[in-house]
């Protein structure tokens, strides 16, 4: 009893300090970037004040605060498919892309910026038809891809299989997304790059209303799952003999897992890594592979490993946005390749 009330403890100070933590990385990214804004007046602004400076109250509330809201909810939904489709697949390399949704939703994009020609000009230029087109063709893409999974995932009783097959429809979106390329022009092909690189702030303020909603259903979808997840970590067997249809379950992480990815992806682009690394992150600081605190720190720590990237991308002093996927890697590989060189340590924690 003494050691569980001390596992406990140790718990609630482990994600106190992470939500500090996140909430500090927060008000970061509201006071740095091209304009540097002092940390009173972001808070003031904040907490409904005026301040003198107006330009500053618009950069905050139009375009700083949405990013931030952005790379939060995010962070937190790739790192919860991360240890869903990790549980699920008993892979510790598995994450949001593995199964061919990410690459759904490149697809999309890529039919998009195809069909549409030079209609749209550069990245830059793009108006709010062109965005919508870009998330409507993210979106399809990625749905399609997921249809085809769970599809799959209702004949196939094995997840080995399932999982091969998502590895396998991945590859053939990739060749597809390679042949449009290849045919298109110069700057559609630029254009499809800047969307691949990732970027937070692709989500407006007008946007954010439905983006949070979203994340939302998909994440407390996730966080029911929690016993039979908790079950699977023994073994399908063990789960069916506690009850858990693991068919059905199966299906249910596979959904809450698309819509996660689906959403992320039409809106922010394919983001790397936080999906693969941060259940890692979560497991070698808790100890534990408990679903019941591993998944809720996963939350937090998701987006905390976001707002700590998107902060990366407007530092030091750079005049430009450096491409969010060129920071993920810098944070995530590093913890790959130890979980890799640690299999032992991180099997007795699974």
């Amino acid at each position: 009893m003494q050691t569980a009330t001390f596992n406990n403890g140790t718990f609630r100070l482990k994600a106190i300090a992470i939500f500090l933590i996140t909430a500090v990385l927060f008000v970061l990214n509201l006071t740095f970037g091209s304009v540097h804004i002092p940390v009173d007046s972001v808070l003031r602004v904040l907490s409904g004040q005026e301040i003198n400076q107006t330009a500053w109250q618009n950069i905050i509330l139009n375009s700083r605060l949405p990013q931030a809201l952005t790379a939060l909810f995010t962070g937190a939904a790739l790192a919860v498919c991360g240890l869903l489709l990790q549980t699920l697949f008993q892979n510790p390399l598995a994450d949001p892309s593995i199964l061919g949704i990410s690459a759904g939703a490149n697809l999309g994009v890529a039919l998009i910026v195809f069909l549409t020609g030079g209609t749209m000009g550069s990245l830059s230029g793009i108006g709010l038809g062109g965005h919508f087109l870009i998330v409507s063709g993210a979106f399809a893409g990625a749905f399609a891809v997921l249809n085809i999974i769970l599809y799959m995932a209702g004949r196939l009783k094995s997840n080995l299989m399932l999982l091969i097959v998502g590895i396998m429809v991945s590859y053939l979106v990739s060749s597809f997304i390679t042949f449009i390329n290849f045919y298109s022009s110069a700057e559609n092909v630029f254009l499809y790059m800047l969307w691949g690189m990732g970027d937070f702030s692709s989500v407006t303020r007008s946007q954010i209303s439905f983006y949070i909603p979203c994340i939302t259903v998909g994440i407390l979808a996730a966080l029911l799952q929690m016993k039979p997840l908790n079950a699977l970590l023994m073994g399908e067997r063990y789960a069916m003999n506690l009850g858990v249809r693991i068919k059905q379950t199966r299906i249910i992480i596979l959904l809450i897992s698309g819509l996660l990815t689906a959403v992320t992806t039409a809106f922010c682009g394919p983001v790397s890594f936080l999906g693969l690394a941060v259940p890692h992150i979560a497991r070698l600081i808790l100890g534990t592979g408990n679903h019941k605190k591993l998944l809720p720190f996963c939350l937090i720590l998701g987006g905390g490993v976001a707002l700590l990237c998107n902060l990366l991308t407007s530092f030091p002093g750079h005049v430009g946005i450096l491409p969010l996927n060129a920071i993920t890697p810098i944070l995530g590989a590093p913890v790959v390749l130890y979980v890799l060189l640690s299999r032992k340590k991180f099997q007795q924690i699974h």
